[in-house]
């Protein structure tokens, strides 16, 4: 299967996952009112007796619950436990933190509402009855972790009795991705789907749907052999058959898997490790197609398959290694176009056409935000590029219109694509194109890891972070502390695994980190035993030296001290590029949108200069998370309107500056929060602003104004619809950054990584730093 997050991916601990499902509201969902519900009017428009004139309005009109309630963005994940991840029968209950987490994808990828409904029966009757009767409440019904064969049979009664889509992921969604990969691996090796020969490892659901949607592509079905644990499914074997299985049982000799693969043109595993050997594969037909997607270890590994035949494209479901078939890519997307059209069904010609959106996706031009997320790689249509990698933000467009006019154009659509443009430009606003910006940076990362110091690793907090950013591949961690307190302190907590973990202890002998210290102070009184004391005792000044010498790639601090305090020793060691200063910016993921707020940290009152050039920095960053940068430099006013006479007007003299020095990105003001935020408020008001829509960076006018702001948010986020990260310091000489004394281990491991981001490859400053 494309399930890579096992219980036996080691790459995080068991406790970061128990944390992250316990921290905070237990859980990964929360409900959310999309309507104001502060007075009693409001609660009489949302209940009683508001509500019941859409009641009747529904009544008479059932296809209005789309357009009054929230039915049709609004997915029910169901299961009964049967078939969890690679687990096997866990049950309802422990299936749980799963359909959760699909459901977070639904909204992740596709601004789609999800809700997780575990069914606690194993009888395939009474599962059926407690889902039938569902479908008034939700839009479409995504069926997950449902052993075979009763998965077959629910999803086809439920189809039956139900008008709205039913489908199961597990088999459907590998599917159509698999389909597209096979798609482009032919026309990459100049087959037609009708010639050549395929045979099939494993009998499962997933298997079995991908055959069946390949045959329904155009693949005949003498074409095709499908092998199980017994061997070959023939025509007239009788041993561990079922209706299912007998469906793709053919003619032929073969009786196993090595007989059947001989000559054979491509093979497709979703059964077990170590299925295809590598003398099965010195059979094929020349340029063989391997989709070996057994998780998390492959029917064969790609360095195996291309030691015997270096012409053949091989795909696994692995993120680690080229060409992923990843159900991440289909079922988010596929739900989305159908939603769309308030589809009845999802339909072969739908999948279908899902699949070939995909595939063509692949030959196209890859944006730069997403190619510079793999340094190394040629993200470029060929063997190792087949399908788009999951981040790529045209997924969103490209998938659900041609899931859309699919739907529309086989009669399943209640709704028609009357203006297909804005329902383009409707699917590209429901994503910013920069929610994806932190994984492309990990991607970043971890095709070129840094070395980045940890200071206050005598804490357990700063242990397991830097542990956590070991074990993520994104580098080498040196911790920073007393070497025997640490050793200690690792045996106290019991952590393992630590291989690969630094220790830069500063009681040793470092002379020459306080001759280079020496040399950067002696012309402001500070005397070298000075120099030495701070040396040996003070972290944040140690990680420095090592980030200046370029020991190490960057350096994280602050979770034992304040943020000032920190600041200025960063700055006795670490010199500032900019001619404006260092400043904080904070990072803002507003229910799915980035926005960019500045100065957070650093200057009370900027100048506008300061301003201007925070701006400049910002849109620099934003450009290089893939959206377009809309500057906003926000006041308590709008465009002059009440100015006190004494009040310094740093707002407009920034942007002055910008139109003199011809800043080739939008920006405006000054302007209150309101108007930069709400974009029809600001067409209606002032029709003569630049910015083309809603602000995605605000430029504060004072340091309390942006702080306040900032932690009355990070106070009241409380979910992922609102996350704050930062602030994150720019503008200095090599990359160091500050975390709260009160970041806990995930946030002190996402400073670490955004520190590390800081620097390419060549060790150079990185594009914002240099800004």
């Amino acid at each position: 299967m494309t399930r890579q997050d096992s219980h036996e991916d080691k790459r995080i601990t068991d406790e970061e996952a128990l944390d992250l499902h316990s921290s905070g509201r237990p859980g990964k969902l929360e409900v959310v009112a999309t309507k104001p519900l502060a007075t009693q009017r409001d609660l009489s428009l949302a209940y009683s007796p508001g509500v019941a004139v859409p009641c009747l309005r529904i009544r008479d009109n059932p296809d209005s619950a789309y357009d009054y309630t929230a039915r049709g963005n609004m997915v029910a994940v169901i299961s009964n436990g049967t078939a969890v991840l690679g687990l096997g029968n866990l049950g309802a209950l422990a299936g749980k933190p799963v359909m959760e987490g699909k459901a977070v994808l639904f909204k992740r990828f596709a601004d789609i509402d999800a809700i997780d409904l575990e069914v606690g029966t194993e009888d395939i009757e009474e599962f059926i009855n407690s889902v039938r009767y569902l479908g008034p409440s939700f839009g479409g019904i995504n069926l997950e972790d449902i052993r075979a064969p009763d998965c077959f049979i629910i999803e086809q009664r439920l189809r039956e009795l139900m008008d709205i889509p039913v489908f199961h992921d597990d088999q459907h969604g590998t599917a159509i991705v698999a389909l597209a990969g096979l798609m482009n691996a032919l026309e990459l090796t100049g087959r037609r789907l009708q010639d050549v020969r395929v045979v099939v490892s494993g009998a499962g659901a997933a298997a079995l749907a991908c055959i069946d949607l390949i045959k329904a592509s155009g693949l005949p079905s003498d074409h095709a052999i499908v092998c199980d644990q017994t061997g070959v499914i023939y025509q007239g074997r009788a041993k561990g058959m079922n209706q299912w299985k007998s469906a793709h049982a053919v003619d032929t000799e073969a009786r196993t898997l090595a007989d059947a693969i001989k000559g054979a043109d491509v093979f497709l595993g979703l059964s077990v490790k170590g299925a295809l050997t590598p003398e099965m594969v010195k059979t094929m037909a020349a340029r063989p197609i391997i989709f070996a997607l057994a998780n998390p270890n492959p029917e064969i590994l790609p360095e195996e398959v291309h030691a015997v035949r270096p012409d053949a494209i091989v795909a696994t479901g692995r993120s680690d290694y080229p060409n992923q078939i990843n159900n991440v890519l289909g079922f988010p997307y596929i739900f989305r176009g159908a939603l769309d059209v308030r589809a009845r069904t999802i339909n072969e010609a739908m999948k279908i056409a899902a699949a070939r959106a995909l595939a063509e996706l692949a030959r196209e031009d890859v944006p730069h935000e997403v190619e510079s997320a793999y340094p190394g790689r040629r993200l470029a249509y060929g063997p190792d590029y087949i399908l788009p990698v999951p981040f790529d933000p045209r997924l969103i467009t490209a998938i659900p219109m041609a899931v859309a006019e699919s739907a529309v154009l086989t009669g399943v659509a209640r709704r028609p694509l009357e203006n297909v443009a804005r329902y383009k430009a409707e699917l590209r606003t429901r994503l910013d194109p920069s929610s994806g910006a932190l994984d492309l940076i990990c991607e970043r990362l971890k095709a070129a890891p840094k070395r980045v110091a940890f200071t206050g690793g005598e804490e357990e907090r700063i242990l397991r972070a830097a542990i956590a950013f070991r074990s993520s591949g994104f580098g080498t961690p040196v911790v920073i502390g007393r070497e025997k307190i640490i050793r200690e302190r690792l045996a106290d907590l019991g952590i393992k695994g630590t291989d690969g973990l630094e220790i830069a202890d500063p009681e040793h002998d470092h002379e020459d980190y306080v001759q280079h210290l020496y040399q950067r102070l002696h012309r402001r009184g500070v005397l070298l035993r000075e120099c030495a004391r701070m040396v040996h005792t003070n972290g944040t000044i140690f990680a420095g030296l090592m980030t200046a010498a370029g020991h190490v790639d960057a350096m994280v601090t602050g979770a034992t001290r304040g943020f000032m305090s920190c600041f200025q020793d960063v700055r006795k060691v670490l010199p500032v590029r900019s001619p404006c200063g260092a400043f904080g910016l904070t990072m803002l993921l507003l229910r799915g949108r980035m926005t960019f707020v500045a100065d957070t940290s650093v200057h009370a009152f900027p100048t506008s200069e300061q301003l201007a050039e925070f701006a400049r920095v910002a849109a620099a960053e934003m450009r290089h998370q893939g959206a377009a940068p809309r500057v906003a430099f926000l006041s308590h006013t709008n465009f002059g309107q009440s100015i006190r006479p004494e009040k310094p007007h740093t707002s407009r003299e920034a942007v002055a500056l910008l139109d003199q020095s011809g800043a080739d990105f939008e920006y405006d003001g000054e302007m209150t929060a309101e108007v930069a935020m709400d974009f029809d408020h600001m067409r209606t008001l002032y029709p003569f602003c630049r910015l083309s829509g809603p602000a995605n960076i605000l430029i504060m006018p004072s340091l309390d104004a942006a702080h306040i702001a900032t932690k009355l948010l990070r106070q009241t986020q409380g979910s992922a619809r609102s996350t704050v990260i930062g602030p994150i310091l720019h503008g200095l000489e090599r990359p160091a950054q500050i975390v709260p004394m009160t970041a806990g281990v995930s946030e002190i491991v996402t400073m670490a990584i955004l520190a590390a981001s800081a620097v390419d490859a060549s060790g150079a400053v990185s594009r914002t730093e240099a800004a």
